[in-house]
């Protein structure tokens, strides 16, 4: 870590930004005590900024003890920031306001960086798109770049779990202090009881509610939910998530990224995919020396132990690599682009890959890699692989003439969710799992290799492709990547869900029953070197509850059904249905 280049530093609480239309945003600002002018790292969080001055992505206090003047702000009507909070609505506007605006602060040098996770990595891409000119690089953690691909919708699937967590859980508080700011003491522990009581069900009884379009917790509590009654009204519509897509506007920004991601952080597709769109497409010479790092985490655990797998201490963000944590590599980022310092960052290679199974960081020039072999694993059984005790198997070979395997998916008794990139609450905890508990049901079929003779890399997007037969007009699947381990571990590595009507796009196409059709399944990626000895496997199932909502399997419009009806569903794998996953396998070095 660098020595501070300040000995103190001040701290201001509280202060206005005014916006274009008036809104006063309110900020915390640490600010170095003597010398300067000096940069600004600026933040916009909808999480209170109270809260956020020291955590694992920034340290305040050293970034400004470094010689930088570090903004956190309140977004429009969260906490101390007045008008109104629709999420991600105001953020274009505001973000360059409140760029320009911190440029100016007394003792700034009209230089200014971005840095935050999640919404606050929206909030920078929102801000750079609209290209404020004192802006000039951003630091965007675990962000996504498409809602339909990871923050509202997968694969046409409605990211139930998340939403409804991130709604009571993340943001239900401050609204519920706001609306009740005026009421008797009386009527505000009974609202609070009954808030208290809708996060503590979500479990056990919230997720199950239908309708979704009345989705009961929400109701109960009156939190209102613009973007759940977007998606009842234009479900898996693009058009109507363009305000909150990165993806739609990279080619707008200017300024370099240094995008951070996890392997089991629910946003890994979006920070792969803001990474190269800005680094192949960008419309500037800075904007193209964007820099990507990905470690082992989710969403929420920067750590060395991720759910039930412990990667070793030099995963850790705190101490990447015994070289550096998050605030250390910011600041090397921000003194290149905003001070003009040679820290020799650029000079490095552009991405920086945690590589799971040998545990160990690795630089490389590209994302994929070119390097990349891929190499079809092929689905066969004898009709029966139904759980890991059935006869499903995994192998390179093509299959021949093979009977398909079929299951019952009961949407009233879905396959649970089981660890993976989750953020929901928190008794479904996200990343690495033992995935047997699940593969015991018959509604889960399990594919399984022999035990490999060498070790093998598999580093970059993973896809599955399924052909399938159903009664239903609409049903789903869910295919799963996973490490069988010497002693039986099932290390879940990736998956992803197609949603059967949305198979051809974004305008749904029913099924016809019986009839083979293919679907192709997008599990994002990995990085993971399967060991000597260890199995490679591929769960199918039809649900992952309540991460993603369960198919009533009716065809009705979305959100509209109270109704479940089982679907009888089948996987073939002959030579004229060949289903099989594309691993992107990265041959040994010479």
């Amino acid at each position: 870590m660098s020595r501070p280049v300040v000995e103190s530093i001040v701290t201001e609480f509280d202060v206005p930004a005014r916006m274009r239309d008036g809104v006063a945003l309110r900020a915390n600002i640490f600010r170095p005590a003597t010398g300067g002018p000096y940069p600004v790292a600026l933040t916009r969080t909808p999480y209170g900024k109270d809260f956020a001055s020291v955590s694992p992505i920034l340290d305040a206090v050293r970034l400004a003890r470094a010689g930088y003047i570090v903004v956190i702000q309140d977004v429009r009507g969260r906490f101390a920031s007045e008008g109104g909070w629709a999420p991600m609505r105001h953020e274009h506007e505001d973000g360059y306001d409140s760029v320009e605006w911190a440029a100016r602060l007394p003792n700034a040098d009209g230089q200014v960086g971005m840095f935050g996770a999640s919404y606050f990595g929206f909030t920078q891409w929102a801000a750079a798109a609209e290209q404020p000119p004192s802006l000039k690089a951003i630091v965007p953690s675990v962000t996504w770049s498409d809602p339909l691909d990871g923050i509202a919708w997968r694969g046409g699937a409605f990211e139930l779990g998340l939403m409804a967590h991130w709604h009571l859980n993340s943001l239900s508080l401050d609204i519920f202090q706001k609306r009740y700011a005026d009421a008797s003491p009386a009527e505000m522990m009974f609202a609070a009881v009954s808030l208290v009581r809708t996060i503590d069900s979500l479990r056990t009884d919230g997720y199950w509610s239908l309708p979704l379009k009345d989705f009961e917790p929400l109701q109960r509590v009156n939190v209102g939910v613009p973007d759940l009654e977007v998606a009842v009204e234009r479900p898996y519509d693009p058009d109507a998530v363009a305000y909150m897509t990165p993806r739609r506007e990279i080619d707008r920004v200017t300024v370099p990224a240094l995008n951070l991601g996890g392997w089991y952080d629910i946003f890994t597709q979006g920070t792969l995919q803001n990474f190269n769109a800005l680094r192949d497409h960008g419309t500037t010479p800075p904007a193209r020396q964007s820099r990507l790092v990905i470690g082992p985490w989710s969403h929420v655990n920067y750590g060395h132990v991720i759910g039930e797998q412990d990667f070793g201490f030099v995963s850790m963000l705190a101490f990447m690599n015994l070289q550096t944590d998050l605030t250390g590599l910011t600041q090397r980022w921000f003194d290149h682009w905003l001070k003009g310092i040679d820290t020799g960052i650029t000079q490095e290679p552009p991405v920086r890959l945690f590589i799971m199974g040998d545990n160990v960081w690795r630089d490389e020039h590209e994302w994929p890699l070119a390097r990349t072999q891929y190499t079809p694993y092929y689905l066969h059984s004898h009709g029966s692989a139904n759980t890991l005790h059935g006869n499903g198997h995994l192998s390179p070979e093509p299959p021949a003439a093979e009977p398909p395997d079929e299951y019952l998916y009961d949407p009233a008794n879905p396959v649970p969710t089981h660890g993976g990139a989750l953020l929901l609450h928190p008794l479904f905890r996200p990343g690495v799992a033992d995935q047997r508990p699940i593969e015991v049901r018959q509604d889960v079929l399990v594919y399984t290799s022999a035990p490999l003779d060498r070790d093998l890399e598999v580093t970059g997007p993973v896809t599955v492709t399924l052909w399938i037969t159903s009664d239903a007009p609409d049903t789903d699947f869910v295919a799963r990547l996973v490490d069988v381990h010497p002693d039986g571990f099932a290390q879940n590595l990736a998956d992803g869900i197609r949603r059967a009507r949305y198979r051809h796009g974004h305008q749904p196409q029913w099924l016809t029953t019986g009839e083979p059709t293919e679907m192709h399944i997008d599990l994002w990626a990995t990085a993971n070197v399967f060991k000597a000895g260890h199995r490679i496997r591929v769960d199918v199932t039809s649900s992952s509850f309540p991460r993603w909502d369960r198919n009533p399997n009716t065809g009705a419009p979305w959100g509209q059904d109270a109704d479940l009806q089982p679907a009888h569903n089948q996987v073939l794998h002959d030579a004229a249905h060949p289903s099989h996953i594309l691993l992107p396998v990265i041959p040994p070095p010479d």
